[in-house]
């Protein structure tokens, strides 16, 4: 359900990407997609795989593997990622100042949306990582969109969630996907190179900020994109 705007004004909010923005799991993807492709006969490096993580599995799949592959597999490859995957969510750790972001954004005013377009089961295991319910009004996941990023409608579930226009919300992720995203719907990105994605390529791919990570963010709130949402809210 929709959260209700507040009283007398529009919603305003933020939608946060969680994989490599919240949640310090690039490499992690890149490592169970690496061992997935290798059980499968395919030896693709490392460096290509990080390139297009974040992207949803099928288009990922599609980018690295050969056009005359038997894609009869490519559901089992991406099964094959999936477990390698939740055999380290016991790894799985929040980048610093995760809390604390989340945190001051809801105590601002501002709706709080996780815009992630991982597995349903693989979002509930991050959630009780961030440990920060209370401060978060939606979520979504795989389920929610039809096409993956860089294709936006992730984003706009997540808009649709909390009941808000793109003109009123700002969007936090690590990936070049994530910048085209927020493009297409003509949200204002932040990028964060915490998922290994350097400042020039976040840049290029659209975004109007770059931080190393949340705390660096959060750090320098008020003088960010997501500052001037804040400066918009209403007095309680």
């Amino acid at each position: 359900m929709a959260a209700a705007p507040p009283p007398g004004g529009r919603r305003r909010g933020v939608l946060f990407d969680v994989d490599g923005t919240l949640i310090d799991s690039s490499y992690i993807h890149t490592l169970s997609w690496w061992g997935a492709f290798r059980q499968y006969g395919y030896d693709v490096p490392m460096a290509n795989i990080h390139h297009f993580v974040g992207m949803g599995g099928v288009r990922l799949v599609d980018n690295l593997l050969p056009d005359g592959r038997d894609r009869s597999e490519d559901e089992d490859i991406m099964a094959s990622h999936g477990a390698l995957y939740a055999s380290h969510w016991p790894s799985l750790r929040p980048f610093d100042g995760v809390k604390d972001l989340l945190g001051q954004c809801h105590a601002g005013g501002l709706a709080v949306a996780l815009a992630s377009s991982a597995r349903e089961k693989d979002l509930q295991v991050m959630r009780q990582v961030l440990d920060a319910d209370a401060f978060i009004d939606a979520a979504t996941s795989a389920n929610d969109a039809a096409e993956s990023k860089p294709a936006p409608d992730i984003l706009q579930a997540a808009l649709d969630a909390v009941g808000m226009d793109a003109g009123d919300a700002v969007y936090v992720g690590d990936a070049v996907w994530d910048m085209k995203a927020a493009a297409a719907l003509g949200i204002p990105s932040i990028g964060l190179t915490c998922g290994g994605i350097n400042a020039a390529e976040l840049r290029d791919a659209g975004a109007a900020e770059v931080y190393s990570g949340p705390r660096d963010l959060l750090d320098n709130l008020g003088s960010s994109v997501i500052g001037r949402l804040l400066a918009l809210q209403p007095n309680p």
